[in-house]
């Protein structure tokens, strides 16, 4: 990291903004018209590209090969939401360079001019394929999926399936908070089912929730987070089991977000939910983009169980028109391509966890945090220490650190923050110096 990178933040009031990012869609409209720095994205793609190993060898840790100033030369919501004295630590992007197949592969498809419209199954085959050798599940069927923008507008589309206007969907909060915001614009009704202490399933509340949930006779949706974000909860088979045999009792339809099902920790499995004995009638939603970090190129595939086919079959063809053709060709090559660089990442994440929880014991012990099974992302409880609320406000204002704050995830997340764990060691460790200097 350059030298720069503690000197550009003393933990003074420099100008900010008047409260925090409170989520992605006000993020967006923060900061954005900085002007792009001069460098061409054409000639900054040759740069990074070519600063990468040539065998592209999994030992390499990609959360170590950007530099800060390369990293601010980005545009996306992540690097352009705050000015650059402050560490971006927030949003769910991760501070990488390409994996080389995917690079390799977009880049093919332009200069061949192939931008046109998607055709095909390749991604449905590329992820069955994953699933098979990472996941040891055979049972993603091709004909029992379809491709979808992305997927939050996969998970609208499905909830249109499964419930109507005023119909419930059940959550266990705390949550990603799009499920909010997404569930009530569809003119459904949230019920949430808070997580445990132990940040699980309390099947106790799941049960009062779907009792809630199809009071009436309504039909209801359970939209299960899995594995779970912010709190990195890996479910397991025996939960997952309970949930398709609660569900079934009372009629609640699950519905899965597995986007992060790649990016688990050493030593633990994910569970496909549709691998489990009961699931035949849930569906998911999953996509390569957050381990390989393709948000930008949108595409995602909704599968079905098969109790569960004729409700897909039910989707309008027109929305499989939402994807991108690039997007569909990045997530196929990092699916079938990249399952090195993925482990390179994972490695790198495994070490970050370990170095949070030091930094944070040695540094800032009043703060609780356990690290995650999956995802990139550190929960963390912040209630011990006099901060309110909304911690990350503080952290913002007198620490210049952006993190998310916790009470955009609903019941149970104030009081906490959630911190973006794929990056550099070196701009965690900082964070860390900056979060506690806040306190002084």
């Amino acid at each position: 990291m350059p030298s720069s990178l503690s000197s550009a933040a003393s933990a003074d009031s420099r100008a900010t903004p008047a409260s925090p990012t409170r989520s992605m869609a006000r993020a967006r409209n923060a900061h954005s018209h900085r002007p792009r720095d001069t460098l061409s994205a054409v000639r900054l793609s040759f740069v990074l590209m070519n600063s990468l190993p040539s065998d592209a060898s999994d030992e390499a840790n990609p959360l170590r090969r950007l530099s800060l100033d390369q990293l601010r030369l980005r545009t996306s919501v992540k690097w352009r939401t705050y000015p650059d004295d402050v560490l971006p630590l927030w949003v769910a992007e991760m501070d990488v360079p390409l994996a080389e197949q995917v690079a390799r592969a977009v880049t093919d498809a332009i200069a061949l001019g192939d931008t046109g419209y998607p055709a095909g199954n390749a991604y449905a085959e590329a992820l069955a394929e994953f699933a098979r050798k990472r996941w040891d599940w055979d049972g993603l069927a091709v004909e029992r999926t379809a491709i979808v923008p992305d997927v939050m507008l996969g998970i609208v589309e499905v909830l249109k399936l499964f419930t109507g206007p005023g119909d419930r969907v059940v959550v266990n909060c705390p949550v990603y908070p799009p499920f909010y915001q997404f569930v009530e614009h569809l003119d459904r009704r949230i019920v949430e089912a808070p997580l445990g202490e132990d940040q699980r399933i309390d099947f106790a509340a799941l049960e009062d929730a779907f009792r809630r949930a199809v009071s009436g006779g309504r039909r209801a949706a359970y939209l299960l987070c899995s594995p779970h974000n912010p709190t990195g909860t890996v479910h397991t088979a025996d939960e997952l089991a309970a949930v398709a045999a609660l569900a079934d009792s009372y009629g609640v339809r699950v519905v899965v977000d597995e986007i992060h099902a790649p990016i688990v920790a050493s030593g633990t499995a994910f569970v496909p939910y549709l691998s489990v004995p009961g699931a035949e009638s849930g569906m998911s939603l999953m996509s390569a983009s957050k381990a390989w970090n393709l948000a930008g190129l949108k595409a995602a595939i909704a599968v079905a169980g098969p109790a569960a086919a004729d409700d897909l079959a039910r989707m309008p063809p027109e929305v499989s028109h939402g994807p991108s053709h690039l997007g569909i060709i990045a997530h196929t090559a990092a699916l079938r391509d990249g399952s090195g660089w993925l482990d390179a990442v994972l490695t790198g994440l495994d070490h970050n966890r370990r170095l949070l929880a030091d930094l944070l014991r040695e540094h800032l012990p009043a703060i609780r945090y356990e690290p995650a099974q999956g995802t990139y992302l550190a929960w963390l409880d912040c209630r011990a220490l006099p901060l309110g609320d909304d911690p990350a406000a503080v952290f913002l204002e007198r620490g210049r650190v952006a993190l998310t704050s916790g009470t955009d995830f609903g019941t149970g997340g104030a009081g906490h923050v959630r911190l973006n764990l794929a990056t550099s060691p070196e701009l965690i460790t900082e964070a860390v110096r900056r979060m506690s200097a806040a306190l002084d």
